[in-house]
């Protein structure tokens, strides 16, 4: 047994407004949600979708779980910039350096993101969504392996990558020192391919949590990884 992973989803202020701003700058379509927040198709290999979910949730740090666009040439890298700036996102800061040829953004939840330059040969045909970086250890990036049942892409110096046997975004770990929890972030949904409660008791056997709240309003359960990142799965629709 495994899981799919349903969608990648943002805590979101509000929901409405950063579905817009996503969907604009991916071209993505809205999709129906299972839950109490909006649902975008990613429209990539990998099958997920993108959640927007309501959250209090006040962010304090970094995020631990960013993605990367990618970008076929300089003049493509600069209008996806220009596409996310006018659609409320800022440029944001977190060390890159004046010399940097990716781009650092925010979206207007304060979410960062990088615009990739052109060439990246790690994400060639990973589509748009290239990447979903994540700050974790090598243990985090064998879990998720296991729990998903995507294959390693990369393992070498404490640094995981999986993607889908499909292809599409590869989601990535870049191994210690770790990030401080942000408070507000990106988050798995899974769906399992059985029983819910059979694959709860399995990703608990790979290391996963239970955590004191497992049980959520819409019959989801609440775990976290073996880095402590809450993830829920759902239930099959």
């Amino acid at each position: 047994m495994s899981s799919r992973l349903f969608a990648i989803t943002f805590d979101a202020h509000q929901p409405e407004r950063l579905a817009r701003f996503w969907s604009g700058v991916m071209g993505l379509e809205r999709a129906d949600a299972p839950h109490d927040g909006v649902t975008l198709q990613s429209g990539n290999d990998a099958g997920y979708r993108l959640g927007f979910r309501p959250s209090h949730a006040q962010k304090t740090a970094q995020n631990r779980l960013h993605f990367d666009l990618t970008s076929s040439s300089l003049e493509d890298q600069q209008e996806t910039v220009a596409r996310a700036l006018a659609l409320g996102a800022r440029h944001a800061d977190v060390g890159q350096g004046p010399d940097a040829s990716h781009v650092v953004l925010a979206d207007p939840e304060g979410n960062e993101f990088c615009v990739i330059e052109p060439g990246n040969n790690f994400l060639a045909g990973c589509g748009f969504a290239g990447a979903l970086a994540c700050d974790g250890s090598q243990t985090v990036g064998y879990f998720w392996s296991e729990a998903l049942g995507w294959p390693l892409v990369w393992d070498q110096d404490e640094e995981t990558a999986v993607q889908s046997p499909n292809g599409g975004t590869k989601i990535t770990w870049g191994g210690p020192p770790r990030m401080p929890d942000p408070g507000k972030d990106l988050h798995f949904d899974l769906v399992p391919n059985g029983d819910q409660q059979a694959e709860v008791e399995r990703l608990v056997s790979l290391g996963a949590k239970r955590l004191d709240s497992d049980q959520v309003g819409d019959g989801a359960v609440l775990l976290a990884d073996p880095d402590g990142n809450e993830f829920r799965v759902i239930r099959r629709r």
